[in-house]
Parts: C-alpha cells; structure tokens; sequence
C-alpha cells in the first residue's frame, strides 16, 4: 500500500494498493493483443475514441480539478482549466494532425516501381508521469501514442493516482478495445521491471534528472531510446527595450504559478541594468499580492507546495543565497499562510545573487527567483547557458531581429521572445543537456512513437 498525503492539510487523501505481479503479467499481455487490433484501426476511427475521451475528461474538469487540488495543491481557482484548456487544446491538435503526420512518404517516380516509407507503430508504450502537471505532461504522449496506433500503459507519480484511473475511466467511457489503455501503480523497482520487458517498445518520461538516469539504467541492454523530458533552471532576459509592464505582469507569473513546481518556470531573471531598478521593484509589488492560503478556497493564488520536505529545500537555497551575499525581498510575515515546516511558502525574490549560488543555477522548483544586472546582449547569452539545463529561455525586447540573433546563440529546447512557461503543440516540446531527450507534440512528436518502413515494390511484365 501507499499514501497519498493532501498538502492541504496533511491528511491522507487516497491509498492504494502496489499492484501484483500477476496484475503487471496480465496488463502487459493485454496490451500487446489490443495493439495488434488497433494498429490495423483506421485514423479516423483512432480520433473517434481519443476525441471521446477527451471530451469525458474536459465534461468532468471541475470535478478533476478539485481532486487535483488536494493530491497536489494547486489553487481551484486554476486546476480545472489544466484539462480545459492545455490538456484539451494539445490532445485536439496532436488528433487533427494525425491523418498528414502519419502520412506514407513517397519516394521518387520510377517507372515500374512504387516505393514510399510508411509509419507503423512500435507497439506498446510506457507513460511515466508526473504530478505537477498530470494531465498535461502525460497527454503529450499518451494521445499520439494511440493515434499512431500503439497500446498505452501509464504510471503516474504516487501523488496524484486519481489521475491515473480517471483517463482510465474516460477511455472505458468512450469505447477503446480492452487493454488498449491501462495503468498501474508501481513500485520504483517495479517499474524498472516494465521498462526491461521486451514488450515494452518505448518509454516516455516526464520527471527528474535523478529519474531520467534511473529510466535510462532500466532500459540498458535494450535498443529503445526512451523519450527523457527532466528538469529545468529556465532564464529570461530583459533588454533595455523591453516593454517593462508586460514582461513584470507576465514573468511574475511565469515564476510563481503552480507555486514554481513547473519544469519550465522561470527560476532565473536578468536584466539590462539601465531597467535593473524599474524591474525589480515592480516585479516585487506584483508578488506581494499574491494571496498565499488554503488552495480550496476561491481567493488563493498561491497554495501550498507538494510536501514539506520540498518547500525546505527552496528555504535552504535561499538561506544558503543569503549566507553567500544575496538578499531577499520579500518579507515572509506579510504572507499570514506562510508557516516553516509546512508546504505553505511564501514567494521570495532575490538580488545581489551571482551564478556561485546553486539559486542560480541548481533547479529550485519553487516560488522563488534570483534577479541579475547584465551590462550587454553579450552578458545576458553568457549567463543565460551557464547551466547544466536547457529546457526553455526567453527574451523580452520589442525587436524581433535581436531576438532571433540571441536566440540563435542560446542552448534551449524552446526560445520564446515576450512569452514564458507555455507549449504550443504546433511546435515540438524538447530539451537539451540534462534536460533531457527526444520530443514530443508537433509532427515531430508523432517520429519517436513510429517506425519507419519502407516499401519497395516492383511490377514485372511479362
């Protein structure tokens, strides 16, 4: 058995049962025959039941939404529109584009030939979520998965299992064959197990540096190339031209919504010093007024973090920031929820700190913000790939040229300019370094869950 511990209060809100080893046996074995069956499916009938799916979800948002607020802690104010709005919108685009994405490739005309690559699916393949964002991080892969044909066997994260049964229910709801969706709740070591069972044509991970090695371990001595999206200490950039406003309103949020548990949150900030002092005292005005509180409650902005253990890892970077010269700005007693040795944390933003602080450049995944002076474009792209990540980076200037030239120069899977902390799914959703490997959503998406098969006939005339 295991817990799931509500940070809302402390008290145990689900539990459930590690499943057996005959349970694991009997939802790979399923898996591999309902793929046989779908695989020979049309894409249009595929759509029918994904599309059915979604909509049995996004009916239910409110519903999920508040379920999803007491396994993770996310205000109710925002957890229903994860499933209306990014969930809905990245599963309806990974469907509309299947039918070209998954098109057959021809080769050139040669008479008496016909030659082209067709895209088959692997077979069946392993979702391994998160809680942070449940529903958005694991659509990315499960909806393309299946429409390209393929079987899904999902893990979620131990904190948020409801989200699990619920895409459970949904597939069931809207007619998907027995065993083309399952899940289970695993063990470490027992997912490990899957990750090695030949069975398993590919892995998708969402989590972690320390888990993408441990994904990366289970599958050696096997020729998959498991898709790794792990973790992120993304910066923005702020030019002297950017217009100041627009950038505070959107890279406060971009800092603090989910309470900084986002692996593209902005966790690093630098300015152009001739707009250092303007920043950075709006950008502290807009995080005072967040409202810190129970996250079950219309007026909070701000909930508590996932679990104590990880609201003390941002306290001990930030006193350790301090110790080493930083200094904080906001002062946690204007946040009455704000309590040591709970998830309640207040928002801090930091100046005067420097890239010898782990602040700066270790993955906090928590409200808080180190804030930097640069003299130059050329200061901003040195400090911005001075990390062992490079999940996303951003910019905000009103010159579109400038940006691409330094977007040009900078490691990051994603380079917004005036934009942070989104996916769009026309575009694919990668990372370099160590934050990770291979993509998903775009066409691209659709590559690492297929195979290519060439075909390669010859008319012979008598």
């Amino acid at each position: 058995m295991y817990q799931t511990i509500s940070p809302v209060d402390g008290s145990v809100y689900a539990e459930r049962s590690i499943s057996a080893e005959q349970d694991i046996e009997q939802a790979l074995q399923r898996a591999v025959e309902a793929q046989l069956n779908w695989a020979a499916s049309s894409i249009s009938e595929r759509a029918m039941v994904c599309r059915k799916a979604v909509q049995y979800m996004v009916d239910r948002a409110d519903e999920l939404g508040a379920e999803l607020s007491w396994q993770m802690g996310r205000p109710i104010r925002y957890t229903p529109f994860e499933i209306k709005k990014g969930f809905q919108e990245r599963a309806h685009y990974m469907i509309d584009i299947a039918e070209s994405a998954l098109a057959d490739i021809p080769a050139e005309e040669i008479p008496g030939f016909r030659r082209y690559i067709r895209r088959v699916p692997l077979g069946l393949v392993l979702v391994l979520a998160p809680w942070n964002y449940p529903y958005l991080t694991s659509v990315n892969s499960i909806i393309p998965a299946l429409m390209a044909g393929n079987s899904v066997l999902l893990k979620h994260a131990q904190q948020t299992p409801l989200c699990a049964e619920r895409y459970a229910e949904a597939f069931r709801s809207a007619g998907a064959p027995e065993g083309l969706f399952q899940y289970l709740h695993l063990s470490h070591e027992q997912a490990a197990r899957v990750i090695a069972d030949a069975r398993v044509a590919q892995v998708a991970f969402t989590g972690s540096v320390d888990g993408g090695h441990a994904v990366q371990k289970a599958a050696l001595g096997r020729f998959i190339a498991p898709g790794l999206e792990l973790g992120g200490k993304d910066p923005a950039y702020v030019r002297a031209d950017a217009p100041l406003e627009y950038a505070i309103e959107n890279l406060v949020d971009g800092a603090f919504f989910n309470s900084g548990q986002s692996c593209c949150g902005i966790e690093r900030i630098y300015v152009h010093e001739s707009r250092f002092k303007s920043f950075v005292e709006g950008f502290v005005e807009l995080t005072r007024q967040y409202q810190l509180g129970n996250p079950l409650l219309p007026e909070t902005t701000l909930g508590p973090m996932v679990r104590t253990s990880a609201a003390d890892f941002v306290q001990k970077q930030i006193h350790e920031a301090v110790q080493q010269g930083a200094k904080t700005l906001i002062d946690p007693a204007s946040f009455p929820a704000h309590r040591d040795g709970t998830p309640y944390l207040a928002p801090q933003v930091l100046i005067q700190v420097n890239h010898s602080m782990s602040l700066m450049t270790e993955e906090t995944f928590g409200p808080a913000v180190g804030i930097m002076a640069v003299k130059d474009d050329a200061e901003a792209i040195r400090l911005m790939n001075d990390s062992r990540y490079g999940l996303t980076a951003s910019v905000w200037t009103e010159d579109m040229e400038a940006a691409i030239r330094i977007g040009d120069q900078i490691e990051t899977g994603t380079w917004f300019m005036n934009r942070c902390d989104y996916l769009d799914p026309a575009l694919a959703w990668t990372g370099v370094k160590d934050s990770g490997r291979g993509c998903t959503l775009s066409r691209l998406g659709y590559e690492a869950l297929t195979r290519p098969k060439s075909y390669h006939l010859k008319s012979v005339h008598s």
